[in-house]
């Protein structure tokens, strides 16, 4: 294979092979790399924006059966600090999130098995009763997946039901790396990767946004890195014409601090700043129909922020008024909304304020 013509065929928009992607990552110097994957972002976004977002991320619950090794915030239902958020709670959360300028809650949490799909439908409409214009971004394909064998539903009865007590966006959580080799040493309790790819295949027959994951840094192959992306790009052809589909795609970093993957079997990130950059720039390049790459400076800070968007990004995400998951095992970068217009202006680009849509928002 030669390097030149890969990253030709690249710019020309044709799909990469799994071997041809494997050998970019591979054997391509990051230079060339970052020439691509930010001429690319240049065809898909000639207008030199970058995006983000004023939204907080609120807990449902903490308790979670899943136990995956490299999460440090769930409980089991009899841990003293377990706990299922409340109505009240979410009240103050909500007037709180109003008061800084936002209108979206990405709920998210561990998969309490004393919490059926009655539960979510009934928070999903009481939150959109008391608040109309709140967007909700919830869930992700492991708690369909979960609540699909609960309640004895199809993925898409589950999912029709939650849109149709408010869910508005789906998140791309819990996809980790979509290889079941590493899922069953991660989290042999979740979806595996068929699971989270189909319910991804029914929320886009939905036209029900979404969007895609990758935690990287573990025990995973760069050739496992490679397919996670293939599966996507795959997926997102086969979306009905003009519906959704995924939006946009975040990649990040392993967080092992006191991780039992950490504790028990020694595994800590070897995601390094160029290994991120080098990340993003061949997921811009292999994901050639997901049209937003969002670096994960909650996980990777501003400085390799900026450089992700020389490098294919076009979003920086969200000032996460409130994260509790990741912050357990060692994320500790924060930004308000000042910060994150900093950080895009002194990397040259223009602040753009958008939705989970990635909508432009005044």
């Amino acid at each position: 294979m030669n390097s030149e013509e890969l990253l030709e065929k690249a710019l020309d928009m044709e799909d990469l092979t799994p071997e041809e992607g494997l050998f970019l990552y591979n054997s391509a110097p990051t230079e060339e790399l970052i020439f691509t994957a930010d001429t690319l972002r240049k065809k898909l976004h000639p207008s030199g924006e970058v995006g983000w977002i004023i939204d907080r991320n609120v807990n449902l619950t903490n308790v979670c059966f899943s136990q995956c090794s490299f999460c440090n915030f769930c409980r089991k239902k009899t841990s003293d600090d377990a706990y299922v958020t409340t109505m009240d709670e979410y009240r103050v959360k909500i007037d709180e999130l109003y008061s800084l300028g936002g209108d979206q809650l990405l709920l998210q949490g561990g998969m309490n098995p004393e919490l059926g799909l009655k539960f979510y439908t009934d928070l999903f409409s009481s939150l959109k009763k008391e608040y109309p214009a709140l967007k909700l971004h919830a869930l992700g394909p492991p708690e369909v997946v979960y609540l699909s064998k609960k309640e004895g539903l199809s993925y898409r009865k589950v999912l029709k039901s939650l849109i149709a007590s408010g869910l508005d966006s789906l998140p791309g959580a819990g996809a980790e790396i979509l290889s079941d080799r590493v899922r069953k040493v991660l989290s042999p309790a979740k979806a595996t990767t068929g699971e989270w790819l189909g319910v991804m295949e029914e929320a886009h027959r939905l036209n029900l946004p979404t969007s895609a994951t990758m935690m990287m840094g573990h025990i995973e192959t760069r050739e496992e890195r490679i397919m996670h992306l293939i599966y996507l790009r795959d997926l997102q052809k086969e979306r009905p014409e003009g519906n959704y589909g995924f939006i946009t795609f975040i990649p990040w970093p392993f967080q092992d601090k006191e991780t039992t993957l950490f504790v028990k079997s020694g595994v800590t990130n070897s995601i390094n700043a160029m290994e991120y950059i080098r990340i993003i720039a061949i997921s811009r390049i292999i994901l050639n129909n997901i049209p937003n790459i969002q670096a994960s400076i909650l996980t990777v800070g501003r400085e390799t922020g900026m450089l992700s968007l020389h490098s294919g990004a076009n979003d920086i995400g969200s000032v996460m008024i409130e994260e509790n998951v990741v912050s357990a095992a060692g994320a500790t970068y924060r930004f308000d909304a000042k910060d994150m217009q900093s950080i895009i202006r002194e990397a040259g680009f223009i602040p753009r304020r958008r939705n989970q849509k990635y909508e432009t928002v005044n």
